[in-house]
């Protein structure tokens, strides 16, 4: 219950932040401000905890005791020492008069500079190698924020005040990352398709992950990998279903470099510890990464942009990750199989990876149906999940989530028709947890359900010329009821009458009129006329 209610206190606060700035910029702006200097107050936070914890062997009642203990020990002998130890543990080093604790106290008494900030930004971003650029989205000099230094100053104080009300000393590591995701998702609703590039909404996530991680819940050292992050939710979703999440490794890449920041403050945020983060800024399908290091993972997750322009240059034919499929690459207009092979590769022999992609390559010919054909025969595509139309916030067209292994034996492939899985909300549709799981039941189940799913043969698929749009394995028309044709002409001779009788009665009235206007008696007698030839 005290956890639920801290939940609630912390989601309340960050909201409050919200508030501050959205009278100035719009929402895809002000989220750069907001969880970016919530991602500050959780370093400097976090780092006073353990400097207390280092020094006195307990957590602090406050985190101004914590400031204090801190400035005592570096006026002493021992400062310099206890500042190396800090570094080793956290990565950085926060001067007690760039804590976040100093600058609320500044913004209390109208003192606050943003230099302040910049310079603890500054400082946090040249500290180790894992914050590089981590702040270079937060523009303290912007014109939004008001013009000239005071108003900019004062703005970002009033940020600040909101947020110190953000209890982090009492909310463990769990509520603080839910928090941040929540909030995540929150500007995803508001920002509308630009929230594409950094958000996967709950009900596809969910399914994702917990196919992804179907059977290796308990594996130790589990390794994860999104080569189109986002922000990191698909990965961090899969410690959910693990029982052994504070051992998992992430490893991911994503182009846009704001995302990719926001994808890094996500896992510190999650506890994420700095040697089980493997993340980087680039582009997928240009340059494969990893290459230098672990190579193949436990666990793909993808949400690549759909039908994504690429360059398909024809040195990708020998590139090995995607050479063995017919000599053919995914076409310059749609990249989806381009990122879906990318994934694959990268793919343990005992791995699972589970991707989203339009509706358009369960079917469409020239070289991806002769990708799609290549992957059928091997029998790596194990299922394919039609998911409801409206769900992301980049586009209203359904999509679906297809499942892949390697090596496994037989090559039938589970369809599942999930399109009426879902409640209508005010922007998106929406998966409950009620739909997840009954999506999930049916896939675990793998057997022919009707009108839901059907586990077809290869033979079947090759029956369909490898193509694997769902309504032609999983048949949702419901029967049209017989028409009872004596009843039906029973009707029409009774509602035939109904209108002679009308007519008569309608005549009659207009008989009795009496009119004051030759022009309104002409027009009334030619309606008699016409009706009486009905």
């Amino acid at each position: 219950m005290a956890e639920m209610e801290n939940s609630r206190d912390l989601n309340s606060v960050l909201w409050s932040g919200a508030d501050v700035l959205r009278s100035k910029m719009d929402a895809n702006e002000y989220k750069d401000y907001l969880l970016g200097i919530v991602f500050y107050k959780y370093l400097s936070d976090s780092f006073l905890i353990k400097v207390y914890d280092m020094i006195c062997d307990r957590k602090p009642e406050s985190l101004k005791e914590a400031l204090d203990a801190y400035v005592e020990v570096l006026n002493g002998e021992d400062g310099e020492a206890l500042k190396t130890e800090m570094k080793s543990v956290c990565h950085y080093v926060i001067e007690p008069e760039l804590t976040y604790t100093y600058f609320a106290d500044a913004a209390r008494n109208n003192s606050f500079s943003r230099e302040q900030l910049q310079k603890a930004f500054n400082n946090i971003e040249q500290s180790d190698e894992l914050f590089v650029d981590l702040f270079t989205d937060i523009d303290l000099y912007s014109n939004r924020l008001g013009v000239g230094d005071q108003k900019q100053s004062d703005t970002i104080a009033s940020l600040i005040k909101v947020i110190d009300n953000a209890d982090l000393l009492n909310s463990d590591v769990e509520i603080l990352g839910n928090a941040y995701e929540t909030l995540i998702g929150w500007f995803a609703s508001e920002t509308g398709k630009k929230a594409g590039e950094f958000y996967t909404p709950h009900g596809p996530a969910q399914i994702l992950c917990r196919i992804a991680m179907s059977g290796q819940e308990n594996k130790k050292g589990l390794q994860v990998y999104d080569p189109c992050m986002g922000s990191g939710s698909l990965m961090l979703s899969c410690r959910n279903y693990s029982t052994e999440a504070n051992y998992i490794k992430y490893y991911g890449q994503e182009l846009m470099p704001s995302t990719y920041n926001l994808a890094r403050m996500n896992m510190f945020l999650h506890g994420v510890l700095p040697e089980n983060q493997h993340l980087r800024n680039g582009d997928t399908l240009d340059a494969d990464w990893p290459t230098d290091e672990q190579t193949e993972f436990d666990v793909v997750t993808m949400n690549p942009p759909y039908s994504a322009k690429w360059s398909a240059a024809e040195g990708f034919k020998q590139d090995e990750r995607f050479m063995d499929y017919g000599g053919k690459l995914a076409p310059k207009s749609k990249a989806d199989y381009a990122f879906l092979l990318h994934g694959f590769y990268h793919l343990k022999q005992t791995g699972t990876m589970a991707i989203v992609l339009p509706h358009g390559v369960l079917f469409r010919g020239a070289a991806e149906g002769t990708i799609r054909e290549t992957l059928l025969q091997n029998g790596s595509i194990y299922a394919v999940i039609g998911l409801p139309a409206n769900m992301f916030y980049n586009t209203s067209i359904p999509t679906c989530i297809i499942v892949l292994k390697k090596h496994r034996e037989g090559r039938d492939v589970l369809f599942i028709d999930a399109s009426q899985q879902y409640e209508k909300e005010k922007k998106q549709n929406e998966m409950k947890e009620r739909h997840i799981d009954h999506v999930l039941e049916l896939y675990n189940n793998r057997k022919t359900v009707e009108k839901e799913a059907y586990l077809a043969s290869y033979e079947d698929i090759v029956a369909n010329d490898f193509n694997l749009n769902i309504p032609r394995y999983v048949d949702t028309t419901e029967e049209e009821p017989e028409i009872d044709l004596r009843e039906l002409t029973q009707n029409i001779k009774e509602t035939d009458q109904s209108i002679k009788e009308g007519n008569r009665a309608l005549l009659g009235m207009l008989k009795e009129l009496s009119f004051n206007n030759d022009d309104t008696k002409e027009a009334v007698e030619e309606f008699i006329r016409v009706l009486e030839e009905v």
